[in-house]
C-alpha cells in the first residue's frame, strides 16, 4: 500500500471513531462488553455450524446425516451467525478504527483470512450436493472441509494476535 491509501484509511479510521454510537460504545460501562458478547455469540454460531459441516465431510460424527443434509439443516442458522457476527465486529472496530487499521494482526484477519474462508465455505455449500451422489465422500471434499477448517483457525489465531501485534 503507498502512502496515500494508508492515510486514506487512517483518516476513515479517524472519522468512523468519532461517530456518536463509536463514542456512546466506547464511553459505555456496559455497551462495549454487551457489543463484545454479542459478536463471540455469532462467530460461535457462525463457525460452530461449519465445523460442524467440515468435519462431516472428513467423515466424522453423527453418520445418520450426510453432509449436504447436514449444511441444509443448518444453512439459515450459518449465516444468521455471520450476520450477527459481522455487526458486532464491526461496532468494533469502531470503537478504535484508527488502530485496527494500521495492525497488521486486524488486517491480515479481514483482508485475507476471511475473503479466503468464505469463499471456501461457499464453495462447500454450492458443491455438497454433487458431493452427496457419490458412493463414497470425495477427497475433493474433505480437502475442502480441512481447508476451511484451518482457515477459521487462522482467522481465530489473527483475532487473538491483534492486541499483542502493531
Amino acid at each position: 500500500m503507498d502512502g496515500s491509501s494508508v492515510g486514506f484509511g487512517v483518516s476513515f479510521g479517524h472519522w468512523l471513531q468519532n461517530q456518536p454510537f463509536a463514542l456512546s460504545i466506547a464511553g459505555s460501562d456496559w455497551a462495549y462488553p454487551f457489543v463484545q458478547a454479542t459478536h463471540f455469540t455469532g462467530l460461535s454460531i457462525f463457525v460452530g455450524t461449519n465445523i460442524a459441516v467440515d468435519l462431516s465431510l472428513l467423515g466424522m460424527g453423527k453418520k445418520s446425516s450426510a453432509p449436504l443434509q447436514l449444511s441444509g439443516m443448518l444453512f439459515v442458522w450459518n449465516w444468521i451467525g455471520f450476520a450477527i457476527a459481522v455487526t458486532g465486529g464491526f461496532l468494533l472496530f469502531s470503537v478504535s478504527a484508527e488502530t485496527y487499521l494500521t495492525n497488521i494482526a486486524f488486517l491480515t484477519k479481514l483482508g485475507l483470512l476471511i475473503p479466503l474462508g468464505l469463499v471456501l465455505h461457499v464453495v462447500v455449500q454450492q458443491k455438497a450436493p454433487a458431493w452427496e451422489k457419490a458412493a463414497e465422500i470425495p477427497s475433493a471434499a474433505k480437502i475442502a472441509g480441512l481447508a476451511e477448517l484451518v482457515l477459521w483457525l487462522c482467522v481465530a489465531t489473527a483475532a487473538v494476535l491483534i492486541p499483542y501485534v502493531g
